[in-house]
């Protein structure tokens, strides 16, 4: 949410403090790497889960600051030290998957992680992240579990991973809603933010089973927003049965609730009231089906249409969007960009990252494989182009 420009001022000015003093922090941690820009590192061993673990990273066993100086002595000099990101729950899914699949370092013809038709798209028979390193000048290790550069993601909200990028304590910034609409119009150091594109999210809304069951299949915009404003609290005024509403949302500063208000209300910091709040969206979605009369937003990554969290379609301007058919429209306003944020420029390896997660298997694996939508070809060649290997030859 929005930050007072004192306190951004401060966020600006400690990561460039933490770039001039990294050599000292990096010296103190013992058993593992510094991130380029600082935060946490580990020596994860890629397992992908996405299920809401509170750490949320690959494996995630120490951590420690570090900056933007720190390189390790692999690939010729360059810094190979662990690559960090922090924040949203609804991003989480996408970046920590690639990371996984990058840690892992598969060999060509693994047919689960890097099938040969891929690998031969490419025209490569190197491993997976040793492949994609190498666009940036990276030296392949050939080994497996052993990538040019490790990645770690972590778990927390929009606004932390903002946050957290902004200050230097990590490299990338997962983020469902724009740094401006969590920062606010005008906000000291947005200049600063370099927007990574990485997917788009169609944001269903979802009940409980029961609710579902009981023939609720569509309400309203206007309705939603009585909902959440507390105007319209039993279901039998939307057809369902006569139950109290219990209305679940995403907590302040999370970017799914921060992209709700802002699409549903027209204003990010509109006043809602629902009736509880979750931290991650792995929670909310537990709620939902252990709830017998619940609605919520949430991303399309934790839709379980015959299980914890069928869809309701949302009917709007006499145009209904339904889960499976057209969330991804253009017209559909809880429609939203994924983020992943770098901070005052993009470094050789956080560009080796996104581009991984930005190519034709990143897409179809990180982004639709987790119930996204794929970019469309035109912003995929220009999210791509910020991030060119050709730029740090």
């Amino acid at each position: 949410m929005t930050r007072e420009s004192g306190r951004l001022s401060d966020l600006v000015s400690r990561r460039k403090f933490i770039a001039t003093t990294s050599g000292a922090s990096v010296a103190a941690i013992a058993g593992c790497t510094s991130n380029s820009d600082g935060g946490s590192s580990d020596g994860s061993s890629g397992d992908s889960s996405g299920d809401g673990d509170s750490s949320g990273d690959s494996s995630g066993d120490s951590s420690g600051d570090g900056g933007s100086e720190n390189t390790d002595s692999g690939s010729s000099g360059m810094d190979t030290s662990v690559l960090t990101g922090d924040g949203s729950s609804t991003v989480f899914p996408i970046t920590n998957t690639a990371a996984s699949y990058w840690n892992s370092n598969p060999e060509a013809g693994d047919g689960d992680y890097w099938p040969s038709e891929w690998a031969e798209e490419y025209g490569t028979d190197m491993r997976l992240a040793d492949y994609f390193a190498s666009q940036y000048g990276y030296e392949a290790t050939g080994e497996r579990s052993n990538p040019p550069f490790r990645v770690s993601i972590a778990l927390s909200h929009s606004g932390t991973g903002i946050e957290g990028v902004m200050e230097g304590r990590v490299d990338i910034g997962d983020a469902s809603s724009s740094a401006q609409s969590e920062l606010g119009e005008g906000a000291e150091g947005l200049d600063g933010f370099v927007d990574h594109v990485v997917g788009v999210d169609g944001q269903p809304i979802v009940v409980s089973p029961e609710i579902a069951e009981a023939g609720v299949e569509k309400i309203t915009l206007d309705e939603l927003k009585q909902i959440y404003k507390g105007e319209l609290t039993n279901w039998s005024e939307v057809g369902g049965p006569d139950r109290d509403i219990l209305a679940l949302g995403r907590a302040e500063g999370s970017g799914t609730d921060t992209a709700f208000r802002n699409n549903v209300y027209g204003d990010p910091e509109a006043p809602i009231s629902p009736d509880q709040r979750f931290g991650q969206n792995q929670q909310l979605q537990q709620a939902v089906g252990q709830a017998n009369n619940a609605i919520a937003y949430i991303a399309l990554a934790f839709v379980d249409e015959d299980g914890q969290t069928p869809t309701i379609g949302l009917e709007i301007d006499g145009t209904l969007y339904e889960y499976g058919k057209n969330l991804g429209a253009q017209d559909y306003p809880l429609s939203r960009d994924l983020h992943a944020y770098t901070y005052e420029d993009t470094s050789r390896k956080e560009a080796a990252f996104i581009n991984f997660c930005l190519s034709d298997f990143g897409q179809e694996i990180f982004v639709a494989g987790n119930n996204y939508f794929q970019l469309p070809q035109d912003r995929l060649e220009a999210q791509r182009e910020k991030v060119a290997a050709s730029q740090y030859e």
